[in-house]
């Protein structure tokens, strides 16, 4: 049975990881929310999210949460993640973090902490779908210079970042093997495509948990490869994946779910 803490407990993700774990045999020890969640202090049965009496705490108490666990997985903010990642690693355990939205300067600062100190798995998107297509991209470039790519994604209203971290991924793979050179977030007015762009589109709407699409448009074709997300337990059920797995390393680094799949 693999010890969890998770952080972001009452959120929409974490609340599902913590479900998604407990059906299936994982041991929920810890659980930590932001310091003015209404939560604090009270079990997650009392918050709702579950039958267990863990108490949730505040990231001043997160050595106490993460006493007793093997594996930290996290879903909160950037803001969170370079304060909390850090301590996590400096108290040996083992991370699964799936927080998007960082600068460059915070990811530096996250990954520095980690990279020496323990493993951990950071991956915009845990979905399997995601990853298996993440690595089909490099078939793309095979297409003829007049065939355009495009990337619309589309999450729930309360989403914050844009793009995802997924559809930032999807276009940094697609801008290596076409060569693309600036990304267009947007058109209005006149605004016609121009050579060396590539196209990513936000739409935050309603509840959706997550659809990446990349089209694929020529001069008398178009192919569309979507990605749909049913539930967040399919990003749950990879982060628990992901948290046997970085179980197993030894050697400290950050790894990715390229990694944990054997890609």
């Amino acid at each position: 049975m693999v010890r969890i803490c998770v952080a972001g407990a009452t959120g929409r993700m974490g609340s599902t990881l913590i479900r998604e774990a407990i059906s299936r045999g994982f041991e929920v020890v810890g659980a930590v929310a932001a310091p003015d969640d209404p939560n604090v202090g009270r079990s997650l049965r009392e918050a709702g999210v579950c039958a267990s009496e863990v108490v949730i705490m505040d990231p001043s108490k997160l050595e106490e949460a993460v006493r007793d666990a093997e594996v930290y997985l996290t879903f909160t903010t950037p803001a969170a993640e370079v304060e909390n990642v850090p301590a996590v690693a400096n108290l040996g355990r083992r991370i699964v973090m799936g927080t998007t939205g960082f600068t460059e300067e915070q990811m530096k600062i996250v990954r520095d902490a980690v990279s020496s100190r323990v493993p951990a798995v950071f991956s915009p998107n845990f979905a399997l779908g995601v990853n298996i297509l993440l690595k089909m991209i490099d078939v793309l470039r095979a297409f003829p210079e007049d065939y355009h790519f495009s990337i619309v994604e589309v999450h729930h209203a309360g989403k914050k970042d844009a793009p995802s971290g997924t559809a930032r991924r999807i276009g940094e793979l697609i801008s290596k093997v076409r060569g693309y050179s600036k990304i267009v977030y947007g058109r209005e007015g006149l605004n016609p495509r121009r050579p060396g762009e590539l196209e990513i589109l936000s739409v935050r709407a309603g509840g959706v948990p997550g659809i990446h699409n990349i089209i694929i448009a020529g001069p008398h074709e178009m192919i569309r490869i979507e990605h749909t997300a049913f539930s967040r337990r399919v990003f749950a059920q990879g982060a628990l994946y992901a948290a046997e797995w970085v179980l197993r390393q030894d050697k400290p680094g950050v790894y990715t779910m390229e990694d944990v799949l054997g890609l």
